[in-house]
């Protein structure tokens, strides 16, 4: 197969490439800076070097594909996430369709069937609302949930003895996901005719109250007081403005906090009759990762 990738050679995007390379899949990587794309390229990707924001460079970056991977990263340049996101989710669909692409595989985030909201879960609700009004094509929608790597973002408060955010009681459950097996199903999507019917597809490795990670992260670092602390919204807005965040992001962080708490974020998963496959990365797992990284910071 000709397959298209967007995410240049992210956590998730290299090691996609790296697995449909391996298979014998053509595989074309869109990204900003070829320096980044050169350990693909060099185990045969095809570099397309341009902005996703660029409309003519995505439609022929996108010609000959049998199936396309699109992701958007995170914009941190924006102040108005839902909007670019809606212009990138745009451009995707129509290079999708004057190329005649036969399959689409989406990376967007649980919550994605909300669209209130500033943050990730409106922003990203915008780009399969775009791709899903396209006609003659498979859709595949994945939707991972809360990534392990977040937490990486709490070593410096961890070496305080502190972990925990404005996600309401401790014993609210986590979709966690990691990367390694956001890639597994993306390149499963891509390879399999009619994956999962065209409903959105949940990428969850693990199901775990922020009180279990906290307990897992404390453990796998040998502290075994460190508990998971639940913030307020005026918490974490003092924390994140002393780390330097702009208003607008805080305001943003806040409220994927704020949207966990009220249970918008899991409540799609929750409701599904059937739901997929737990997949290989476990809260425990992910907790050697953290020490490790915890103990060379």
């Amino acid at each position: 197969m000709k397959i298209t990738l967007t995410g240049a050679a992210g956590n998730i995007t290299k090691p996609l490439a790296e697995k449909l390379l391996s298979q014998g899949h053509t595989v074309t990587v869109i990204g900003r800076n070829e320096e980044n794309l050169k350990p693909l390229i060099a185990k045969g990707a095809i570099a397309a070097i341009g902005s996703m924001e660029d409309a003519d460079f995505i439609t022929k970056a996108f010609q000959g594909a049998d199936a396309v991977y699109t992701m958007v990263p995170v914009p941190w340049q924006e102040k108005d996430w839902v909007a670019y996101h809606e212009k990138v989710g745009n451009i995707f669909a129509k290079a999708i369709e004057q190329n005649g692409v036969k399959k689409v595989v989406n990376l967007g985030t649980y919550g994605g069937h909300r669209t209130d909201g500033k943050g990730p879960t409106a922003a990203l609700a915008r780009v399969e609302k775009a791709l899903e009004n396209l006609s003659n094509i498979e859709h595949v929608f994945l939707r991972p949930g809360y990534f392990y790597s977040n937490l990486f973002n709490q070593i410096a408060y961890v070496k305080n003895g502190i972990i925990g955010g404005n996600y309401g009681d401790a014993n609210n459950r986590l979709l966690l996901s990691h990367t390694s097996d956001i890639a597994d199903a993306a390149a499963e999507a891509l390879l399999t005719t009619n994956f999962n019917n065209g409903e959105p597809y949940y990428v969850v490795s693990d199901i775990r109250s922020c009180a279990e990670v906290g307990h897992q992260i404390g453990k796998a670092i040998g502290n075994d007081e460190l508990k998971w602390t639940p913030f307020s919204d005026d918490d974490t807005r003092y924390g994140l403005k002393q780390a330097g965040f702009s208003d607008e992001l805080t305001e943003i962080y806040v409220e994927i906090g704020q949207f966990f708490a009220k249970g918008y974020l899991n409540e799609h998963y929750n409701s599904l009759a059937v739901k997929p496959k737990l997949y290989k990365v476990k809260l425990e797992d992910f907790a050697k990762e953290f020490a490790f990284a915890f103990n060379n910071a």
